[in-house]
Formats: C-alpha cells, sequence, structure tokens
C-alpha cells in the first residue's frame, strides 16, 4: 500500500511562491510517474504537472508552463511543485498522484492509482 503525503501549501499573495512537496510511504517511487492535480472550489481537478519515473521527462498545464516546476528526489522518495508568480486562479487544493509501477506520466487522473490528501493553496489578490 501507497501513502502519499502533501504539504507546503498556505496562504499567500498575487506573485508570490510556494513550493509543494509529496512524500511517499509504503513503497519507493523511483519506478513510478507523479502528478500534481487541482482542484478549485465548484471545479473540477484538473491537471498541473507530471514526471517520468527518472525525473527526464515532465508535462506542464499551458496555464502554469513557466512559473510552476516538477521534480523529483527518488532518494526521498518525495516529488516537489515549485509555484513562481502565483495568481488567485491558482488558489486551489492541490493533490499529488502516483502510477503504480508505471514510468511515463499521463495528464489524466483516470491513470493514477494513488492520490494524497491534498493541501490547500489560497493566493489573494
Amino acid at each position: 500500500q501507497v501513502q502519499l503525503v502533501e504539504s507546503g501549501g498556505g496562504l499567500v499573495q498575487t506573485g508570490g511562491s510556494l513550493r509543494l512537496s509529496c512524500a511517499a510511504s509504503g513503497r519507493t517511487l523511483s519506478s513510478s510517474a507523479m502528478g500534481w492535480f487541482r482542484q478549485a472550489p465548484g471545479k473540477e481537478r484538473a491537471f498541473v504537472a507530471a514526471i517520468d519515473w527518472s525525473g527526464s521527462t515532465t508535462r506542464y498545464n499551458d496555464s502554469v508552463k513557466g512559473r510552476f516546476t516538477i521534480s523529483r528526489d527518488n532518494a526521498k522518495n518525495t516529488v516537489y511543485l515549485q509555484m513562481n508568480s502565483l495568481k488567485p486562479e491558482d488558489t486551489a487544493v492541490y493533490y499529488c498522484a502516483l502510477r503504480h509501477g508505471v514510468g511515463v506520466s499521463s495528464w489524466f487522473e483516470t491513470e493514477y492509482h494513488y492520490w494524497g490528501q491534498g493541501t490547500q493553496v489560497t493566493v489573494s489578490s
């Protein structure tokens, strides 16, 4: 069984930065692709970014490209989402997700097998 725990969310002003972390336990991350998704109030959960098992390939939603960076440290079983130049529209609950035993990342939440509990990010205007 895999457990994912996100941290690093909080309240920040427009233009500020936050770094989210997702720590995995129960199984190493090293063979699994990881993703970040977010859900704003009244909206469906949406893809933010994803990274393959090695960290060599990343994907981003166009709305965060150039502002957010996903990375991973397999030795620490942790995936990160560095968020810069935050905007009020980035306000959401952010979830990390893992594709168990699959090294290639995906845009689609249905292709992820494990999810964290989420961490709130609020960007004030």
